[in-house]
């Protein structure tokens, strides 16, 4: 029996409800399909957004010679068998399209192999990944193929899918029941079409939002600890603590939770975040964070979230200072630059008689001793490269204090 997703398969951009940004005519990929000119190219997109089926459309309108592999399933052997037939087809004229799904699960020396027949004409590629190309393949094959970008679908045309599986299956919903199955989707069409599928064979006895929002239960989180999508939310998450926004914290430490995200996960981001985010303007983010970390590792899941999820508040809503880290990087930079310089002699140790006669630790002046503890206007750059002043302390938190005490030091009071 024919799955409905197959069944639903739209054989024509007319009825593929979805992409309007590429399918527009003024946009390169519809003028290369009016054109009959086809491209390779990578469809990168989450699941369910109709990358294969947009492939098969495609060489359908080009009149191509469509041919399938799977990277997970096919290597390096498929491809040769590929290659052979593209090599008759082309003998009588016909052009060969290879349309490679999860083609990031090709390891790079598998990607090189398409780089020839590529560059020969021999066939198009049209790659399919829910994984950021960047990432997931290598330059070479990236710099030949056009990268487009497919969106999760919007409740419209989720909606307009629905229908199209409640005509097919002669299956009555009524609003909320629709809404609650689309809401579930996710933007994934094939989510959606595998549900009404399984309500239809499950002969419900009551069809109404509740019994189907039952019966699909709770809806399969976005999320992929390996993939760019978990990179995403850890994104969102950092950047809402670094923007003071602890609600928008709570939401992204949530979703990623609820997604399967190891916590500690988010325990080491927390601790990067305030080291380079809130710095010296609240040093006690760093020792909350750490803190929050070890009662995780004490608790487990359900008391740990919570201190992890207190420590995460706190960091949002604390003083945000990221002088230190852009210091440590300025001089970092310096660093590799100037890495033959010498110790000026005065800070030098000068453990041996023979070292102390060549000058090693002379004038040097010991802080404790000076006034205030300060041996103020005493070096300690090598001479080549003068004094420095890479940290400068913001006007917030505890930084305030800090750069009025630096500014005596520095002699700038």
């Amino acid at each position: 029996m024919t799955p409905l997703a197959e069944t639903l398969r739209p054989k024509n951009l007319q009825d593929f409800c979805a992409q309007d940004h590429l399918l527009k005519d003024t946009h390169p990929l519809k003028q290369a399909i009016n054109n009959k000119q086809l491209h390779s190219m990578i469809l990168w997109g989450p699941s369910g957004v109709g990358k294969t089926t947009l492939a098969r459309i495609i060489c359908a309108q080009v009149d191509g010679y469509f041919v399938q592999l799977s990277a997970v399933l096919d290597g390096v052997k498929e491809l040769r068998a590929v290659v052979e037939n593209a090599k008759k087809y082309q003998n009588i004229g016909q052009s060969t399209v290879l349309f490679v799904d999860e083609i990031h699960r090709f390891n790079k020396a598998q990607q090189d192999a398409f780089l020839p027949h590529i560059e020969s004409g021999l066939i198009t590629l049209i790659g399919a990944t829910t994984e950021n190309p960047s990432f997931e393949l290598n330059r070479a094959l990236l710099s030949r193929m056009s990268v487009y970008v497919l969106e999760a679908l919007d409740e419209k045309g989720l909606m307009q899918i629905l229908q199209r599986c409640l005509t097919q299956l002669n299956l009555t919903l009524d609003k909320a029941s629709q809404e609650r199955i689309v809401a579930s989707s996710g933007g994934d069409a094939r989510r959606l079409i595998n549900s009404v599928e399984k309500i239809e064979q499950a002969k419900l006895t009551q069809l109404d939002a509740q019994s189907i929002g039952q019966f699909l239960q709770d809806k399969v989180a976005t999320f992929d600890k390996g993939g760019d999508i978990f990179y995403q939310q850890l994104s969102a998450f950092h950047k809402s603590v670094r923007g003071s926004s602890p609600d928008g914290a709570l939401y992204w430490m949530a979703r990623m939770l609820v997604g399967g995200c190891d916590p500690k996960t988010i325990a080491r981001r927390l601790l990067a975040i305030a080291s380079e985010d809130i710095g010296n303007a609240d040093p006690r983010a760093l020792e909350i964070s750490l803190n929050a970390w070890n009662v995780y590792e004490r608790l487990g899941d359900k008391e740990g979230n919570r201190a992890i999820a207190q420590a995460a508040v706190y960091c949002a809503v604390a003083p945000k200072s990221n002088a230190v880290y852009k210091a440590f990087n300025q001089a970092m930079a310096e660093a590799q630059e100037t890495g033959d310089l010498p110790v000026p002699k005065h800070l030098c140790n000068a453990p041996t008689e023979l070292m102390s006669e060549l000058g090693y630790g002379q004038n040097y002046r010991y802080a404790h001793d000076e006034l205030e503890g300060i041996s103020q206007g005493q070096a300690y750059f090598p001479e080549a490269l003068g004094e420095q002043s890479y940290y400068q302390p913001t006007d917030r938190g505890l930084e305030i204090k800090i750069a009025e005490k630096l500014r005596k030091i520095r002699g700038e009071l």
